[in-house]
């Protein structure tokens, strides 16, 4: 970030974040952040839609508020019915970070993941779909995978399950992940449905620390409207000077990454942001094409999605080198995760470089030559060894027993697997190093 904006996120770490009386400042930048990215993600605007959200310490605890919210809201409606409501489960592709596995397991909800395959790394939103059932209290859609940056179909799913839902009088509605693509695709592709212009998209979570290019620290969640927020879970407390709702699972924290939002908003605007993200989606293609041009690898990554390119070894063979090419380049200084994909692609290894605002063509051109340099050393290490062969060898006392350069003479003929071998050599007994195993 900028030094200014580091100057400014120094001068107010001292400011707690929850202290709305003391600080108020803060709670109205907090809300204007809100009500940028609520107009950003078109949310609907009116006397009887107006959204609200909240400001989080990333991702993680936005997708834990907004599942909470969705569990309470079932749970709810399971009990005004007088149905049973002990069996929540929510609905997700098996390509989610693992927040989503955090969340079921801290609060008691059944994950139903839908199995990824070869060539098709995202959630299917046809067995998405089928895998819905009255326990449902979301289906959770990602807009920008952790594995290879896809876009999910999310509009696919909306139509999908608005059918569902009018057969079977449900009301399952869609949470979007977009904690990567968030701040991607407003600015790239902003004719893709993914947001609340779908009737079945009830909240939406965003990391600030990632393309919203604030520090490390900062995430938001954006419901269409309160009513999809229980009341029940918002907490009044009176004892810092004022009423004051909290809806969080932290409490105190500083104002920094706040107030950086609040900056980065102002200081870029939109044609900012776009320009920033444009650049960044322009070098990861030009990553793309350089890997391509290698012939050594497949591209993973797909055109709609995140700055990123993941990227796999053409050869099945050599899967496993994908592991090796990460640590080779650790010594150069990068950082490339190398990772198997989830269940029923687990045979898949894939490498991945995420590409930031500082990801510079020249850095570019600079990783993709130590990507071949590390591929011809890797080479090297993967080269055919010595065959094996197995000998049944009768040794026999004999007279040409040279002391000196301690050699003993081999018979004439040796056994090996029922098949005689004639050999004449002498084998040295010195300890020297050899290829192979004798």
């Amino acid at each position: 970030m900028e030094p200014e904006c580091d100057k400014l996120m120094s001068e107010v770490m001292n400011k707690n974040y929850v202290d709305m009386d003391e600080y108020p400042v803060t709670t109205e930048l907090q809300n204007r952040c809100v009500n940028i990215i609520a107009h950003l993600f078109n949310a609907p605007v009116g006397e009887k839609e107006a959204a609200v959200g909240v400001g989080t310490v990333g991702s993680s605890e936005a997708i834990m508020l907004a599942g909470l919210a969705f569990k309470r809201r079932w749970q709810n409606k399971r009990k005004a019915q007088g149905k049973p409501c002990d069996k929540p489960n929510i609905v997700t592709g098996a390509n989610v970070q693992v927040c989503w596995e955090k969340f079921a397991r801290y609060f008691e909800v059944e994950l139903k993941e839908v199995k990824l395959r070869e060539g098709y790394y995202v959630m299917d939103p046809v067995k998405a779909v089928e895998m819905v059932d009255e326990n449902t209290i979301c289906v959770a859609a990602i807009l920008g995978s952790t594995l290879n940056g896809e876009f999910e179909d999310v509009k696919l799913l909306n139509d999908l399950l608005t059918v569902k839902n009018t057969k079977t009088g449900w009301e399952t509605p869609i949470h979007v992940d977009a904690a990567s693509g968030g701040f991607v695709a407003p600015f790239l592709y902003p004719e893709l449905e993914w947001d609340f212009r779908l009737p079945l998209v009830k909240s939406i979570n965003v990391s600030g620390h990632k393309y919203g290019l604030v520090y490390a620290g900062v995430g938001w969640v954006i419901w269409r409207s309160s009513k999809y927020l229980p009341e029940e879970l918002i907490f009044h407390i009176n004892y810092l000077g004022a009423d004051q709702p909290t809806f969080t699972l932290n409490f105190s924290k500083g104002s920094s990454q706040i107030i950086a939002q609040y900056y980065q908003f102002l200081r870029l605007g939109f044609e900012g942001y776009k320009n920033v993200i444009k650049n960044c989606m322009e070098n990861a293609m030009m990553l793309s094409e350089g890997i391509k041009r290698m012939g050594r690898f497949d591209i993973v990554s797909k055109e709609y999605g995140v700055p990123l390119v993941a990227f796999s070894f053409k050869n099945k063979k050599d899967m496993h080198l994908a592991f090796k090419l990460s640590k080779l380049l650790r010594q150069y200084g990068w950082i490339v995760p190398a990772y198997t994909m989830p269940a029923d692609a687990d045979h898949v290894t894939v490498l991945r470089v995420v590409v930031r605002e500082d990801f510079a063509r020249p850095l570019v051109e600079k990783f993709l030559s130590h990507v071949e340099i590390s591929l011809n050393e890797l080479d090297s290490m993967t080269e055919a060894p010595a065959p094996t062969i197995w000998l049944t060898v009768e040794l026999k006392p004999s007279e040409n027993v040279d002391d000196e350069d301690g050699t003993f003479h081999i018979p004439s003929s040796v056994t090996m697997k029922k098949e005689l071998v004639p050999i004449n050599k002498s084998i040295p007994l010195m300890g020297v190093k050899t290829k192979g195993v004798c």
